[in-house]
């Protein structure tokens, strides 16, 4: 994940625009069908309100026909978020949620280190809408903390989006690889997590995770690479990956053609775009 190369102020509440802005007609030669993106981070450009932030995104979605996109974290990237953080990062990604309700939808950003709050804010948001929770690098995933979360994902069947990386140079301390999120995925086997990123370094993630079936990689985050997704629909199916951009540190295009270009069935495509996201998501 890329941090925007600019931090502007938000937009406070009351001057949210309430248009919204609806998918225009797929270009032709795109794909026709159900296009959902389950990671997107909403930053402003310098001199940009939230709401000007959300239009330029949903510009963005119509040029590439896609649907909906799940928003998390706030406007700036937190990795240690105190309670206050979390707290004003998850009203952001409600705010902008406001602004074109049928286009984006919330994911809950937690931390292991606030677990109480952390079930207060799933509560809250989860009631206003939010169709997922996000854990990012506060703690290695697999750490007891995470342990409460999960369990309310569980009971309420939300899917947690966790970020997961393989570095040449180096994870930072608290950044999860696959195997972190592996031995949480097995613990909690009612709960349907996405990997973000599919690991970075994605053979060695997929191959990781490939016989864990709540485990659904997701696209984003790399540059397009030969292979990457006729690799991962050969390990685990077309059913158990979904599509992701990591816009607006990636762009649309470049994630969404790992799949719209992959030698794989058009139905393969079909689930990865969308399908499979919907299922894992409450209606």
């Amino acid at each position: 994940m890329i941090a925007p190369s600019a931090i502007i102020r938000p937009c406070s509440s009351s001057t949210i625009s309430p248009r919204v802005v609806r998918a225009s007609r797929p270009l032709p030669g795109s794909v026709n069908h159900l296009v959902i993106d389950c990671h997107v981070h909403l930053h402003c450009r310098a001199g940009e309100c939230q709401a000007d932030a959300v239009a330029r995104l949903l510009r963005c979605m119509d040029r590439l026909g896609i649907d909906k996109a799940c928003i998390c974290l706030g406007e700036r990237l937190v990795a240690q978020p105190d309670a206050k953080e979390l707290c004003r990062q998850n009203e952001w990604a409600a705010e902008a949620v406001a602004v074109a309700p049928d286009r984006l939808l919330g994911f809950v950003y937690v931390s292991p280190n606030h677990p109480e709050l952390s079930l207060e804010l799933i509560d809250e948001y989860y009631a206003r809408g939010f169709k997922g929770i996000k854990l990012w690098v506060c703690q290695l995933c697999d750490v007891a903390g995470n342990d409460p979360i999960c369990g309310y994902a569980s009971q309420l069947g939300l899917p947690v989006l966790q970020h997961t990386w393989f570095k040449t140079t180096g994870n930072m301390p608290t950044e999860s690889e696959p195997g972190h999120l592996l031995a949480l995925a097995r613990r909690h086997p009612k709960v349907n997590f996405i990997m973000a990123h599919a690991g970075g370094d994605w053979e060695r993630g997929l191959r990781l995770v490939a016989d864990q079936p709540n485990i659904y990689p997701d696209t984003c985050g790399n540059d397009p690479e030969s292979g990457f997704t006729e690799l991962a629909v050969s390990l685990l199916g077309p059913e158990r990956l979904v599509f992701g951009s990591d816009a607006t540190g990636r762009s649309f295009a470049s994630q969404m053609a790992k799949i719209t270009g992959a030698d794989i069935p058009d139905d393969a495509k079909r689930l990865m775009l969308g399908e499979n996201l919907l299922r894992l998501m409450p209606a």
